[in-house]
């Protein structure tokens, strides 16, 4: 077990949470209590912050006029103080449904309990009152109960539905209770719940099972997870509930910002835990972003004001307890089949209908494109003459070119080519070497004189010319140049400025990480958008490695490696989502990446992912690519991304336009983000 902070998840504001499903026993709350406990033992070895129990889990549900019995009452108030006084040892934080009565009135309550003490009580606000339902013959709605005690256990404990509760030493960790219904009304109280700062929203539920209702709150969770900008436990009764006129399932979910971390196995005849990790301070940072989730704090007349913080000392254990959370290694691209073709059809249909609109709006006669035969400008190339197959265009109208340089290989050269004819463009070939020999000499470069100097100058004299013969052969032909370079290269600043990879007419690349490009590209080979002969070509073009092809091979025949200069493109797409779409800490990320990364053989793998690309990564390495991704994003490359041509956002986790997502000063520091990971990650 590591001992130093960096893995320790609270220290990344990783809260554990769990969904329970104890086994019911009808009416009997010494049982329920029993079974409750035994859960939450389990849950405090599993290291869990956070249960959330069914409805009125005391004494199950399902019980009708039994609520209304004095020695029921007394049952659930000996059971709860059971509870109370085990929980002592317990570090798990317990919400715990009962029927609780105060001032000649019967409430539906989630009851906070916390080390040997109550910290609350939250009555439910919406009684169901229809169809299998009738729980205001038995209960009063909490609605507009505020301020308010209840005496329990010998306590005066805070009453109301204006709680909120917040452990004082671990930052983030502040949850509201609601029950039930309470999330199937328009007006769901978790949300102002949120809207006054708790971060993970809770449901203990009784919802009784039918055909189709399982996705119901499915949806809801989701959706309340997502427009509340929160984390949602959501835990429903199951095995050991009345089926007099019912049946349960035992429905346990928990999401995150509408995505779903864990759910439960539902029908299970097992009591269970099903937990998860969730991540308040990226629920925290997406708040920052989501403006109009403080406009709806503002329109609701800022809730933080009307609840109360019930504060608590949660004293979590030290130390690495794994993390218990879906990391992705590809963040870009969702690890389900189903989903990641979902994904490409729709980012390939957002490039091809954007490139058609400018093509259209342009008036352009032709379209111009430099074809390397590498991945980026290989998929600008199949989008454009889908492009112009839905304008009605014969594919002749695009103009391609390719054009060898001192280090272009046979391979990639032919594989151009190849491409350029299968898809039945007007294709031609400029060989650059001439004219660039000759602007050498003007410079008076030592290559010129033939010394091997493969200088930055050199390799960029070459993708200059390319970029100025695409411009005039743009105007020679009353057309637009199509840019080829992805955004995971513009988050590095690993393109020249002013030439195709950063500079064009219409940037269709501009929004779509390498990674992504990828699967694109074996996504339209494996659905068929082009013939047999394109993907053939496009096959052998995803089995090379990626190279500017700008320096000539060394003596040991190994071309140039962009992988070897600036880092796995896997890597620096993973540390791009986490920078663009959640401004997470470096050292958060260094986190996320060791857990994604450090076992190869882990986790799901795309099914269509390369073999040679099935790798593991060590905290060293991370921290290495990590360290100069940062400093090539926040310190080198953002004048190159201030200048960016036109091209269509791609990817909800972020794009580079300076009209878009990210604005930034080109003449910034990387120093607060690497003074950030020196600070918090473990010696080297």
């Amino acid at each position: 077990m590591q001992d130093h902070p960096f893995y320790a998840r609270h220290s990344h504001g990783l809260i554990r949470v769990a969904a329970a499903t104890p086994a019911a026993s009808v009416g009997d709350a010494q049982a329920n209590a029993q079974a409750m406990l035994d859960l939450a033992r389990a849950a405090d070895e599993d290291g869990v912050d956070l249960i959330v129990y069914p409805e009125l889990s005391l004494t199950s549900y399902a019980i009708d006029d039994l609520h209304l019995q004095g020695a029921m009452h007394r049952a659930t108030y000996e059971a709860l103080g059971a509870m109370v006084d085990a929980s002592a040892a317990l570090s798990p934080v317990l919400l715990v449904g009962a029927a609780l009565p105060r001032n000649g009135r019967l409430y539906n309550c989630a009851v906070a309990i916390s080390r040997g003490r109550i910290l609350g009580v939250v009555p439910k606000t919406f009684l169901p009152n229809y169809r299998e339902y009738y729980e205001k013959r038995w209960f009063a709605s909490g609605a507009g109960l505020t301020g308010l005690t209840i005496e329990l256990d010998g306590q005066s404990v805070p009453f109301g539905t204006d709680l909120i509760f917040a452990a004082e030493d671990v930052p983030g960790f502040v949850f509201h209770a609601e029950i039930c219904e309470d999330y199937w009304a328009p007006t769901p109280p978790s949300t102002l719940g949120a809207l006054a700062g708790a971060t993970i929203c809770c449901n203990l539920s009784a919802s009784n099972i039918v055909i189709g209702k399982a996705r119901d709150r499915a949806m809801l969770a989701a959706a309340q997870s997502t427009r509340a900008a929160c984390a949602y436990v959501y835990s429903a009764a199951g095995l050991g509930e009345s089926t007099t006129d019912l049946a349960w399932d035992g429905q346990g979910l928990i999401h995150e910002l509408g995505e779903l971390l864990a759910q439960s196995a539902r029908f299970a005849h097992q009591p269970s835990l099903t937990m998860a990790d969730v991540d308040v301070e990226r629920v925290v940072q997406e708040r920052l972003r989501f403006g109009t989730f403080n406009d709806a704090a503002a329109f609701a007349g800022h809730p933080e004001r009307a609840f109360r913080r019930i504060r608590f000392v949660h004293a979590p254990e030290a130390g690495d307890q794994g993390l218990v959370r879906p990391v992705a290694r590809f963040p870009f691209v969702p690890d389900d089949p189903a989903q990641r073709d979902a994904d490409c059809f729709e980012a390939y249909n957002i490039q091809v209908e954007a490139l058609a609109k400018r093509l259209a709006a342009t008036g352009s006669r032709t379209l111009v494109i430099g074809v390397s035969g590498g991945l980026d400008s290989t998929h600008a190339l199949i989008v454009a003459a889908k492009a112009t197959d839905r304008l009605g265009w014969s594919r002749d109208r695009i103009m391609a070119y390719t054009m060898p340089g001192f280090a272009t290989g046979e391979g990639t050269k032919a594989n151009a080519w190849s491409l350029m004819r299968a898809l039945g463009v007007s294709a031609q070939e400029i060989d650059i070497r001439p004219a660039a020999r000759q602007m050498l000499a003007d410079m008076d470069h030592p290559f010129a004189r033939g010394e091997a100097v493969h200088d930055v100058t050199f390799e960029n004299v070459q993708a200059g010319l390319r970029t100025d013969y695409l411009f005039r052969l743009a105007n020679q032909h009353g057309g637009i140049v199509l840019g080829t370079g992805d955004l995971s290269e513009l988050a590095l600043g690993w393109c020249t400025y002013g030439v195709g990879d950063q500079m064009s007419h219409y940037a269709v690349n501009a929004g779509v990480p390498k990674t992504l490009i990828q699967f694109l590209i074996r996504w339209c080979i494996r659905t068929g958008q082009y013939d047999d002969t394109t993907n053939v070509v496009l096959s052998a073009i995803l089995a090379q490695e990626i190279s500017p092809e700008l320096v000539p091979a060394g003596a040991d025949g190994a071309m140039q490696s962009t992988e070897a200069m600036i880092g796995p493109y896997a890597l620096n797409d993973f540390f791009a989502h986490y920078v663009i779409r959640h401004g997470l800490k470096p050292s958060k990320i260094a986190f996320l990446a060791w857990h994604a990364w450090r076992d190869a053989q882990a986790g799901a793998w795309p099914e269509d992912l390369p073999q040679d690309a099935r790798v593991a990564y060590d905290l060293p390495t991370i921290r290495h690519w990590l360290e100069r991704f940062l400093i090539r994003f926040f310190r080198t490359s953002q004048f190159k991304r201030s200048a960016l041509p036109n091209g269509p956002k791609v990817s909800p986790g972020g794009a580079l336009s300076p009209r878009g997502d990210w604005r930034a000063p080109s003449d910034g520091t990387a120093e607060p983000w690497l003074a950030e990971l020196r600070d918090e990650l473990p010696p080297v």
